[in-house]
């Protein structure tokens, strides 16, 4: 059942996509570097579309040896794009391990050393020589402290920093409230509209971008991951959508004026908000239709918009209420009159259409796509902390999730077409029972499902689909559910027209464990063996999963063939 509703979803959505938006391919300049246009990427000539994946952690790792074994094993699969945090931000100088910029009572100070970005220089080298493209994040809107607190009010975590290295986590790198909290201020927003946190935030792009500006294994210049107005720490009552459009201009237009080599893109999780006033409205001229397929006519491609999402919804429970029913799991409300169900509630959709389409996280993702030095849009599927539709209480809670997930992708391509400039899904993942013990939220600093973990209180915490109850696991997808959603994902996306679709997150085992988290003998016994661990995990980890990696790997030879 479950994989007959996922797979009719997919050939029915990617048969709209297909009527709506025929594909071409555009002939091609010549360049090294990647270019992007209507058609999508293009390098030295030739058309590029990929399957990629997220690493955040690689230039964290102790090892070269490390770093160059992982890189091979991606591009052994036909990866194609890694993604990344260029930034590394602390507070104090750690007494060991990564960092690369130091941000301190409103001063900012850059580590050019070997624990530095030159380890940002061995990534991008040993990239190059795999022939790997690199995704470079400059921020991060996602830097929750710790809560201490023990009074009776407050819910004592289970705190990461105390059970693993830092950095193990994605959040764990400073970024914007870092810089809010070190220039003495209150609001999240503040990081895009106070001058001095523009001015400091501009000075490490450009240190980073000058460091790679003739290097051809950059990708793109990710101006930040999942900006938007809120936060751990509170947002202010200004902040909405055009605050961060106007964030994403200028920052864009900053690069611009400094590197002509690589495209500018976002990096937001793909909110989108049809009724919201635009900075960058489209315009018939602004996205051209691309010639149709011969015996196809031209059409051109509509904006998203509430209606059609209110439409959408309602359609689909009505044709899994039907499919329910032929298969007999129709799970029926109201009482039985004379053999007949009468129902006692309304099966009408809520004319609401939630926080990733209503505006309320102060992101639009069309009109951020629409700034003229953006070269590419994205968007991020974590059905586990984002709440893409209403439940339909005809599907399991793992159905719903990845139901949900696969409108998302349409959406999300139909939204990018209607501007005219590609998009990438650049982090999709789906969290498994077996790995809720390491599953840490974006916006929270410990594993609510771990088992050390006494008492699980989301009600304080943003930014997480579970915040208003707790969930329970078998609403997690088991470990063959997940490769069913990966593939789903993959398939949607290659058949809507995606310039891109990168797994979050690559994992692997026997990475060498940091010098100082081993216990030296001090006698005079031969050195110990260095310990290896597996690669971080904050719960989307796919080490020791080789059924993905071959998902991965069939999803790349699907989008070759389609190019």
């Amino acid at each position: 059942m479950r994989l007959f509703l996922y797979l009719w979803l997919v050939t029915s959505i990617w048969a709209c996509l297909a009527a709506a938006a025929p594909r071409t391919i555009a002939k091609r300049g010549s360049s090294s570097f990647v270019s992007s246009s209507k058609d999508g990427f293009s390098v030295n000539g030739s058309s590029l579309r990929f399957v990629g994946t997220n690493l955040y952690w690689l230039p964290t790792l102790d090892s070269n040896d490390d770093i160059s074994n992982l890189l091979k094993n991606i591009s052994d699969t036909g990866i194609k794009v890694i993604r990344i945090w260029a930034f590394n931000d602390v507070e104090t100088i750690p007494e060991s391990g990564t960092w690369f910029q130091l941000v301190q009572n409103g001063t900012t100070t850059i580590n050019d050393g070997p624990n530095g970005l030159q380890k940002l220089d061995t990534v991008v080298q040993m990239a190059e020589q795999q022939g790997l493209y690199v995704i470079m994040s400059l921020t991060n809107n996602w830097n929750p402290v710790p809560n201490t607190t023990t009074s009776s009010t407050a819910i004592p975590e289970v705190l990461a920093s105390v059970t693993s290295p830092r950095n193990t986590l994605s959040n764990d790198y400073g970024g914007m409230d870092l810089y809010v909290r070190q220039f003495g201020l209150q609001n999240h927003d503040d990081f895009y509209t106070n001058n001095q946190i523009l001015t400091a935030f501009q000075n490490y792009t450009k240190q980073i971008v000058l460091r790679y500006l003739n290097s051809p294994a950059v990708f793109s210049w990710e101006l930040a991951n999942d900006a938007r107005c809120n936060s751990t720490i509170p947002t202010s009552p200004t902040c909405t959508t055009q605050t961060i459009t106007k964030w994403h201009a200028e920052m864009a237009a900053f690069i611009a004026t400094i590197d002509s080599n690589h495209i500018v893109s976002a990096g937001t999780s793909g909110f989108q908000c049809p009724d919201c006033p635009k900075l960058y409205p489209i315009t018939p001229t602004a996205s051209p239709t691309p010639s149709p397929a011969p015996g196809k006519k031209r059409r051109s491609v509509a904006p998203l918009t509430k209606e059609q999402i209110i439409r959408q919804r309602a359609e689909s429970r009505r044709q899994n209420r039907a499919a329910a029913k032929r298969a007999g799991t129709l799970k029926e409300d109201g009482i039985k009159i004379r053999g007949r169900w009468v129902s006692t509630a309304t099966r009408e959709v809520s004319s609401s259409i939630g926080p990733t389409t209503d505006g309320s996280s102060g992101v639009d993702s069309q009109d951020i796509l629409n700034i003229p030095n953006i070269g590419f849009g994205s968007f991020q599927v974590f059905p586990d902390q984002n709440l893409y539709a209403p439940n339909d209480p005809n599907l399991s809670p793992v159905e719903n999730k990845i139901n949900s997930s696969l409108t998302w992708i349409q959406q999300s391509a139909q939204s990018a077409a209607a501007v005219g400039k590609p998009v990438v899904l650049n982090g999709f993942g789906l969290v498994t029972q077996s790995n809720l013990n390491d599953f840490v939220p974006f916006n929270m600093t410990y594993a609510p499902y771990a088992s050390n973990t006494a008492v699980m209180d989301f009600t304080t915490r943003s930014g997480f689909a579970g915040n208003k109850r707790q969930q329970s696991t078998s609403e997690f997808a088991d470990d063959s559910e997940q490769e069913q959603g990966y593939s789903s994902f993959l398939q949607m996306g290659n058949s809507a027209g995606l310039a891109g679709i990168m797994q979050y997150q690559w994992g692997s085992t026997g990475i060498t464990q940091s010098s100082s988290a081993v216990q030296l003998d001090t006698t005079n016994s031969p050195a110990p063996a260095a310990a290896t661990v597996d690669s971080p995990n904050d719960g989307y980890s796919i080490a020791n999963n080789p059924a993905i990696q071959q998902i991965l790997q069939q999803g790349v030879q699907a989008m070759a063939q389609d190019s």
